[in-house]
């Protein structure tokens, strides 16, 4: 057994349980949601039902953990969180792509990070309607599982030049950022292939680990959106990082094939892409 493999099966059972709990919950989303939900989607209501949902997500995957780590720390969007002792936290976003869900547009998800000491060692992202699974520990690489079939490993896309890039990116939900972000995709686009918006960070992230974008970049992302694809895309061979020597966090988020990385990330700092 090499120290890799060592390190991997260290932090197998905390992937094992993130894997039954995001299953679980992508579960009651897909199946709870009522089947008119987008028809009103103008109004309140979808939205209290939406709402709903996202709390008893969480919940269930809250309850889920306490009831097998009691000690553990957990940080949810929704508010699902608790002090712990362990020195183990879980970082939760229980419907990332929520406007999507709304909708009845596939790309939803459920996402989970596990972090010791303040780094994350073990990450899920549970797609129900793409009916894939993608997992990683850190060490151990990144992998994605569908239907009854085999789990396959994930790689990234081997680096095409810039102008050549299919790149993801996503946008704030408050108008006056919106409306920078997309001054700043404006100004991209011609020096890329393409730019996709799929409204879930957390499945972008997984398509950079997984060769199904060259990149991804966004604005105001919270530990919860980005924790477990980032991940993932790293165990997939992508990078990843902030503005300029720094972490991803919610000045800006950038994840790459190891060729595109240090094109985009300055450019996109030339841009502005993360201040108004």
């Amino acid at each position: 057994m090499t120290p890799a493999d060592e390190h991997v099966d260290t932090h197998a059972p905390l992937l094992a349980l993130a894997r039954e709990a995001a299953a679980r919950a992508g579960a009651l989303l897909r199946d709870g949601r009522p089947a008119d939900l987008g028809v009103a989607a103008t109004k309140s209501s979808p939205i209290d039902v939406v709402t709903e949902m996202d709390l008893a997500a969480e919940k269930l995957i809250c309850e889920y953990i306490a009831e097998h780590r009691p000690d553990d720390a957990i940080l949810g969007e929704e508010g699902g969180t608790t002090e712990g002792t362990s020195g183990v936290r879980w970082v939760i976003d229980p419907l990332d792509g929520t406007v999507n869900y709304l909708y009845g547009l596939p790309n939803w998800a459920v996402s989970i990070a596990v972090q010791q000491d303040g780094e994350t060692v073990a990450a899920v992202v549970e797609a129900p309607l793409r009916r894939e699974s993608y997992h990683a520990t850190i060490g151990g690489g990144a992998w994605r599982t569908g239907g009854d079939g085999p789990a396959e490993r994930m790689t990234a896309r081997p680096s095409p030049p810039l102008e050549h890039a299919l790149v993801g990116t996503g946008f704030n939900y408050v108008t006056a950022v919106k409306t920078h972000q997309a001054a700043v995709a404006q100004r991209l686009i011609p020096a890329v292939r393409d730019i996709r918006r799929s409204g879930s960070a957390a499945i972008d992230l997984c398509d950079v680990g997984g060769g199904r974008l060259d990149a991804f970049y966004e604005r105001g992302l919270a530990p919860w959106d980005l924790a477990a694809g980032d991940l993932i895309a790293r165990e997939g061979g992508a990078l990843t990082g902030g503005r300029p020597g720094t972490r991803p966090d919610g000045d800006l988020t950038v994840a790459a094939s190891p060729g595109v990385f240090p094109l985009l990330q300055p450019l996109l700092e030339e841009l502005g892409a993360w201040h108004d």
